[in-house]
């Protein structure tokens, strides 16, 4: 149950910062506003996410958000340069919402600095992701999503506040199927 703590967090996370976002390509709000509306999210339900499966290096898992069905598929890097001590686990997530589908977030495990940006790499396609504290998101999750059901390789490179570049690799093993799983658990209306 503990795997699916942190990936819940980038998605209740993901949910206020998302809805902030009027057009994919539009700039970002400043890291101030979004990281407060940001730590504030909705609280999952008692019991805690519900598993829809494992899926090769990705898992699957459902949980109520006020009172609203909330699926998400993750993984997490496989490897990461350079090792930095204290930082959690850096985690991929893909979560569909009836308010929103193909959120794309990374939770990098660390603080990013104010107005820091990530680059995610899915084979020769590159995106652009904006910060705010602990993750980073997607502009146009629907093209991430495209990217990584084609993909063979994923790498997020991001800047550590100790100016250091971090280079996150994941696994695009089991992404379809996941992927599957939670639109079917929960299908676009």
């Amino acid at each position: 149950m503990r795997a699916f703590l942190l990936p819940l967090l980038a998605c209740c996370i993901a949910a206020p910062v998302l809805a902030q976002t009027a057009k994919p390509t539009a700039k970002p709000a400043p890291a101030t506003t979004t990281a407060a509306t940001a730590a504030t999210p909705a609280a999952p339900a008692k019991g805690g996410p519900t598993s829809i499966g494992s899926f090769d290096d990705w898992q699957a898992a459902t949980y109520d958000e006020s009172g609203q069905k909330v699926c998400y598929a993750f993984t997490k890097a496989r490897k990461s340069d350079p090792k930095i001590a204290g930082r959690s686990e850096a985690v991929l997530t893909v979560t569909q919402r009836a308010s929103g589908r193909d959120a794309v977030a990374l939770s990098a495990g660390y603080e990013y600095a104010a107005n820091a940006s990530v680059d995610l790499s899915i084979d020769k396609a590159k995106f652009d992701l904006y910060t705010a504290k602990r993750s980073a998101f997607a502009r146009d999750g629907h093209a991430v999503v495209d990217a990584l059901g084609k993909g063979k390789t994923i790498l997020a490179t991001s800047p550590h506040p100790q100016k250091k570049q971090v280079k996150d690799s994941f696994s695009p093993k089991g992404f379809a199927k996941a992927y599957d799983a939670i639109n079917k658990a929960c299908p676009p209306k």
